[in-house]
């Protein structure tokens, strides 16, 4: 088969492919819906922190997961269906220095075994810090002591090829959350499945956060975790060191905005509010699904990563005011047998989050053997 008619074939393999994950988002639709018909993004759900970006890699291209399969074990997590036998060993540390003393960070650590298949599990933290008490009007109360504020999720994963296109995968996530004297407990579950085609076209399909709360902040307030699906796909161009990805979120509701005061346009001869086209209102809905990436990888010790986030751009930006309030960017570096990442995210002039991790394979420093437990080493 000549090189062209194979890439005609792999096209049409990937289209059908597309259609087939068309058709189970449907009906993932139609199961999972009814969860959140009336439910707004934000303000209605708890645990919102397992929603935050696992890694520079992520951050930078946007801050949702993304459909790229390799061996970076934080993109695995991610999205379980790639989790794979590349990861093996391997262990992944991440910081994040939020807004004002916030901060939360991710530690993982993957393994295969011949049979079951690969797993992984992550530890996850986000720490609020320390608060002072005050009464209600915001003085400090007498002999005023302080309290904290945290939350944490340990997260068990598991992926497995089906066969050389196809992968599915879990996550699997008990919650502790815990804010001065309330706290809360609940499980969660991310359940995904992936198509991997020969020219490096990606695609997946995920809901994320099916769960609930098993111990309320108080009784008899059962709060809603933050469920989406997601849809995601990248392709690793032919004869370019250019990777794209195109994701699209929180497909379980189709309209994502709300009323914004700051918003409107005034009509400077009449005096009245200017509304939207048609047009121009569909636009603006269908694009607050939309997060868009890119990577450069000249090299394979050096990549660059770019992303535009259009939702985080129309809630946060200031109208006055141009800012780069929506993007992201980062870098990868490979130095001897260890992976840095760096990233920086703008989500408001008040501030952009600095994303930092390192990567490493526990493999890369021992024999290539088999372990006694019939996992790979």
């Amino acid at each position: 088969m000549s090189a062209d008619l194979l890439l005609l074939h792999t096209d049409i393999k990937s289209y059908t492919v597309i259609r087939k994950l068309s058709l189970q988002l449907l009906i993932l639709l139609s199961v999972f819906s009814f969860l959140n018909v009336r439910a707004q993004i934000g303000g209605t759900s708890t645990y919102r922190f397992l929603n935050l970006p696992n890694s520079p890699r992520v951050a930078a291209m946007g801050g949702n997961f993304v459909a790229i399969s390799d061996n970076d074990l934080s993109v695995g997590l991610n999205n379980p269906s790639l989790i794979t036998g590349e990861m093996h060993n391997a262990v992944s540390l991440n910081f994040v220095d939020y807004f004002s003393d916030i901060n939360y960070g991710f530690a993982s650590y993957s393994r295969t075994y011949e049979k079951a298949g690969s797993f992984a599990a992550s530890m996850q933290y986000i720490n609020y810090g320390r608060f002072t008490y005050t009464d209600e009007t915001g003085i400090l109360a007498e002999d005023a002591g302080e309290f904290s504020a945290g939350e944490f999720a340990l997260v068990l994963g598991w992926g497995r090829r089906l066969d050389s296109l196809f992968s599915i995968g879990a996550n699997l996530k008990t919650i502790y959350s815990s804010f001065e004297t309330y706290n809360s407990f609940g499980l969660g579950v991310d359940v995904a499945g992936s198509y991997h085609s020969p020219s490096g076209f990606t695609a997946s399909l995920i809901a994320r956060n099916i769960g609930t709360q098993l111990k309320t902040y108080t009784a008899g307030n059962n709060e809603p975790l933050p469920f989406e699906i997601q849809l995601g796909i990248s392709k690793r161009l032919q004869h370019l060191p250019f990777r794209y990805s195109v994701l699209l979120t929180n497909l379980q509701k189709w309209d994502l905005t709300y009323y914004d005061p700051a918003e409107d346009e005034i009509d400077p001869f009449t005096g009245e509010v200017k509304t939207k086209s048609k047009a121009g209102e569909f636009a603006d809905k269908a694009m607050r699904h939309v997060v868009i990436g890119g990577e450069f990888i000249p090299t394979k010790n050096f990549s660059f990563r770019l992303g535009y986030n259009y939702q985080r751009r129309q809630e946060m930006k200031v109208h006055s005011k141009r800012s780069t309030v929506g993007f992201s960017w980062g870098i990868g570096l490979r130095v001897l047998k260890f992976n840095f990442s760096y990233a920086r995210s703008a989500y408001h002039l008040a501030g952009s989050p600095n994303f930092l991790s390192v990567a490493f394979n526990l493999s890369d420093f021992s024999d290539n053997r088999k372990s006694a437990d019939g996992g790979l080493q």
